[in-house]
């Protein structure tokens, strides 16, 4: 996949927040029954207000309700798991196109689909000794609308645009969202950064505690490596995240990618001893441009529109614990950090971060910033650094992994601290909304959707200096 330019124009890069007036997306939806996710563990429906209207389907997350999960039927299980992500998809397009009495339709078929596949992950479990209860009860899924519809981005837009900037900026934005996705991201999901308050604690450092890092430099993705698969949650599946994906380190990596691949495969990363996999959602700029994925799985046939940033710069550090010494991670260990689903699953599991060049003591969660002329954006991902000393992944890809306590550092009991990867990603893109990363179709390219993967294919000792470096207070690269 080819890449395009990433200088802007002067004027280009003009566009501020009086661009916000500008709703990104999801107009012209009625307004019908609303219900919470059953992920979220509602049983009324949330209050709407007279402003809401319906945007998406909301299903509930199985994957998330598979904490076990026997290694006879994995494989099986995770190829369903992904079918139940296409019929959403498939679900999502049909509720897109339908006219506005007919779109609640789209439900009572994707039930149906979603009781087929739930059966056969049943059968799967039960033919390797552990059939699951209660699979069948997340078959129904339910529609739900954005809450951000109604948000601040016109008057925070308002009050940064002013006199006759103000209106070149405001007609610069409208050019800007004729190339929007249908889907989303609204005004009301971009904020003014200035207008956030310092919000970053970090816990004490004690005595002991593991103050080195270590930084690989494995590049920007300048050379295109994108697909929209994802190995790690729907192997041996094509199109498996529904979204693109910037790679950087391992060049092998796909949905078909053995553990042997991996190790075998070409690295970006400039120490040919870390052949890991870093991987996360592309950043797009809707401007109408049409990237060269316009017509393909991942990108416009799952409403992902827009021109592909690269990054203009990517970091990737290994830090230590507050609270004492680090152990080498295991070669192959599979971390997911945020979540894909986060929009209809709730915030409980998305770690994502979003802030500007200069403001970094502020950091979003729910929200794309916008910065300030001269300001760049920064996506951040801080890593799951606690490890339960045994598997290198788990059924539903989190529990063999956890966060420290965010206030004193400490890991979980039968947990051990290993180095946590931290990832910063530096966008140049022009000032304002117009810029959204790729997600699932169904979650309206919100910013909590955020996630970040990684493999680790570090050789072993290399690894071990990781560990090393990090214990001893070192500096290293």
């Amino acid at each position: 996949m080819g890449r395009t330019s990433r200088k802007r124009s002067r004027l280009a890069r003009r566009m501020v927040a009086a661009s916000a007036a500008l709703l990104l997306g999801g107009g012209g939806l009625i307004a019908v029954n609303v219900y919470a996710n059953a992920e979220e563990g509602a049983d009324q429906p949330p209050p709407r207000s007279a402003g809401q209207q319906v945007s998406t389907i909301s299903c509930p997350d199985v994957a998330n309700q598979l904490p076990e999960v026997p290694d006879a039927a994995r494989g099986e299980v995770d190829r369903r798991l992904a079918d139940l992500d296409s019929q959403i998809t498939k679900a999502y397009d049909e509720f897109s196109r339908a006219a506005d009495g007919d779109k609640q339709s789209v439900l009572g078929p994707l039930e149906q689909q979603r009781r087929g596949t739930l059966g056969g992950i049943a059968d799967a479990m039960d033919r390797a000794g552990e059939r699951p209860d209660g699979l069948d009860s997340m078959a129904p899924c339910t529609l739900r609308a954005d809450d951000q519809q109604a948000g601040t981005g016109q008057e925070q837009g308002q009050e940064q645009g002013q006199g006759e900037e103000q209106g070149q900026e405001q007609g610069q934005g409208q050019q800007q969202g004729q190339g929007q996705s249908s889907n989303g991201p609204e005004a009301g999901d971009f904020v003014d950064i200035k207008s956030v308050r310092p919000n970053v604690v970090q816990p004490r450092e004690r005595r002991g505690a593991s103050r080195g890092t270590f930084t690989t430099q494995c590049g920007r993705n300048k050379n295109g490596k994108f697909n929209p698969d994802n190995v790690i949650v729907a192997p041996g599946v094509s199109n498996g995240a529904h979204h693109m994906h910037d790679y950087v380190g391992n060049q092998a990596t796909d949905a078909f990618s053995s553990d042997q691949d991996l190790a075998n495969g070409r690295t970006s990363c400039r120490n040919q001893g870390d052949k890991s996999t870093y991987y996360w959602p592309v950043l797009r700029l809707q401007n109408g441009k049409a990237e060269n994925d316009a017509g393909a799985d991942g990108g416009g046939k799952d409403q992902n529109v827009g021109e592909i940033q690269t990054p203009a710069s990517v970091t990737l550090k290994f830090t230590g614990n507050p609270t004492g010494k680090v152990v080498a991670m295991p070669r192959f260990l599979r971390i997911i950090t945020g979540d894909a689903k986060a929009f209809t699953n709730g915030d409980a599991n998305a770690n994502a971060s979003w802030s500007c060049t200069g403001f970094e003591n502020r950091q979003l969660k729910d929200k794309y910033p916008i910065c300030p002329r001269g300001s760049d954006v920064v996506r951040t991902f801080k890593f799951q650094s606690c490890w339960n000393g045994r598997d290198t992944d788990s059924a539903n890809h989190r529990t063999h992994v956890a966060f420290a306590d965010a206030r004193t550092g400490a890991c979980p009991a039968g947990f051990r601290a290993v180095p946590q990867l931290v990832q910063r990603i530096v966008y140049d893109v022009p000032p304002g909304p117009g810029f959204a990363v790729d997600s699932f179709p169904e979650q309206l390219h919100k910013p909590v959707t955020d996630h970040g993967d990684f493999i680790n294919v570090f050789d072993q000792r290399l690894m071990r200096r990781v560990a090393q470096c990090v214990n001893s207070g070192q500096r290293c690269t």
